[in-house]
């Protein structure tokens, strides 16, 4: 604990109030913010003094209609916590903005030039949904011609701090694995002292690599209550977690009608939860659309060419008696993946069984890093190549491995060493024992298990032995 408060003064909050955010529906990175704000020195809060702090400056939806008043009828300045999304409207000229807790659409919304131009750098380089206290009043249009409409005056982004990826880097050399295996997991709110082994934490840490590696696909089959849905979604600000409903190839990819760029071009993954529960309206489009675009990162709706960085990740229930590789357990997946050549674009297969099941004792209530800081630096990992360089240098590969396979342990291997040891800049930094143990090892184990189970859903797939992947004598 003192060498996390030596290394990481600042970038630390002593955790301890979930269940006081989670009623009020507000997710870990916001959190963290708000506890880093309110709280003394010790890490102690005042809860009742939070609480009513809470539902001054976080109104709900219920409570839209009173501000509106404010703004329309008493002609006030507003100012609230909220979640909003950029849209620059390049036919019209103008920056607009919406509240989608609050139901409000850009159509009724403008952020006028001297706001933008003096709030653009917080926001710029967010795509999707950013959190902030944001200033609104309500103005007429002096030209009937045009929309009266609801104006942002000002607004500041919630983040504390600034990102230095170097010092980040450098702090972790001061930690031994273990140690640092337990710091990873009190940024993500889970207490190291609640687990039984170390395979049950590196197993729940194996749900962050889509955060950290560019275009990672994985697929996790898990019992229910492991705590999937929340680690996709309250984590990080950046993913997208849909669960249940409808997905269409407009909303994952590229809207023609309205012409808006899809989730993957606006987030660093999409997982897809509950997945027998979500519907794909059209499956051969999906597929068509989803195989191009695991492949490369492209894709091509209408006349519409586009790419992403976001990996998919889908996430389902398994029955008790199909936790075993050995098994099919795909054959519990929804129709449009039971195709071969879409589930062999998918890198690796978490193990959600190996994950206990959430109960207090996993429940962080202690010093640890900021949700929202370890979440930004996960995603400014995603383009450092000096990992894949790295890898490329360490990774035997033999001349008749599979080019699919080696590109999935490659990519997995590499998202792992950011993630445990992100000080290794060069070849004579890498601990290889380390490296085979918590990097190269567990992503062969976790490509393996995608192409045990192609080879039980396409027989082609006997045909092609999975490589035998050693580290170079370097």
């Amino acid at each position: 604990m003192e060498k996390l408060k030596e290394y990481f003064d600042g970038m630390i909050v002593k955790k301890g109030e979930q269940d006081l955010f989670s009623a009020m529906n507000i997710p870990s990175f916001l959190r963290d913010w708000i506890l880093k704000r309110y709280a003394n020195e010790d890490g102690s809060i005042d809860v009742n003094y939070l609480k009513n702090e809470l539902k001054r400056i976080l109104p709900t939806k219920d409570e839209w209609p009173s501000i509106l008043d404010k703004m329309v009828i008493n002609g006030e300045q507003v100012r609230f916590l909220a979640k909003i999304q950029i849209i620059i409207d390049t036919s019209k000229g103008e920056v607009r903005f919406e509240l989608p807790d609050f139901g409000v659409s850009n159509k009724q919304t403008l952020i006028p030039d001297n706001v933008w131009n003096r709030c653009k750098e917080q926001i710029l380089g967010v795509n999707g949904e950013i959190w902030g206290v944001i200033d609104l009043k309500y103005t007429v249009s002096a030209n009937k011609k045009q929309i009266n409409r609801i104006e942002m005056c000002n607004f500041q982004c919630f983040r504390p701090y600034t990102i230095d990826l170097n010092y980040y880097k450098n702090a972790r050399k001061k930690f031994t694995i273990d140690e640092w295996i337990n710091v990873l997991l009190g940024a993500i709110d889970y207490d190291h002292s609640g687990y039984e082994s170390e395979e049950e934490k590196l197993m729940l840490l194996t749900r962050l690599l889509p955060s950290i590696e560019n275009r990672l696909n994985l697929i996790e089959l898990a019992p229910k209550g492991t705590g999937k849905s929340y680690l996709f979604s309250q984590i990080n600000k950046r993913g997208w977690l849909s669960t249940g409903g409808v997905m269409t190839r407009a909303k994952l990819f590229y809207d023609m009608k309205n012409k808006i760029d899809g989730l993957v071009s606006n987030y660093d993954y999409v997982a897809l939860d509950e997945i027998s529960t979500i519907q794909f309206p059209n499956m051969d489009e999906m597929r068509g659309a989803m195989k191009g675009y695991m492949e490369n990162g492209k894709y091509t709706v209408g006349v519409k060419a586009g790419s992403g960085m976001a990996g998919i990740v889908i996430l389902g229930n398994i029955s008790k008696d199909n936790m075993d590789i050995e098994k099919n357990m795909f054959k519990e997946l929804p129709i449009i993946f039971k195709d071969s050549a879409l589930i062999d674009r998918f890198h690796g297969f978490i193990e959600g069984w190996k994950i206990p099941r959430m109960k207090e004792s996993l429940k962080i209530k202690d010093w640890a890093i900021n949700c929202e800081y370890f979440a930004e630096i996960m995603h400014q990992l995603r383009s450092d190549i000096t990992y894949k360089n790295l890898v490329d240098k360490i990774i035997d590969v033999p001349r008749d491995a599979d080019t699919r396979d080696t590109a999935a342990v490659k990519r997995v291997t590499t998202a792992y060493m950011k993630l445990f040891f992100p000080h290794w800049q060069q070849v004579e930094d890498v601990d290889f024992e380390l490296f085979d143990k918590y990097c190269l090892s567990r992503a062969i184990r976790m490509r393996y298990i995608v192409k045990k189970q192609l080879g039980m859903m396409d027989k082609e797939f006997l045909t092609r032995p999975f490589a035998d992947y050693k580290i170079k004598k370097v």
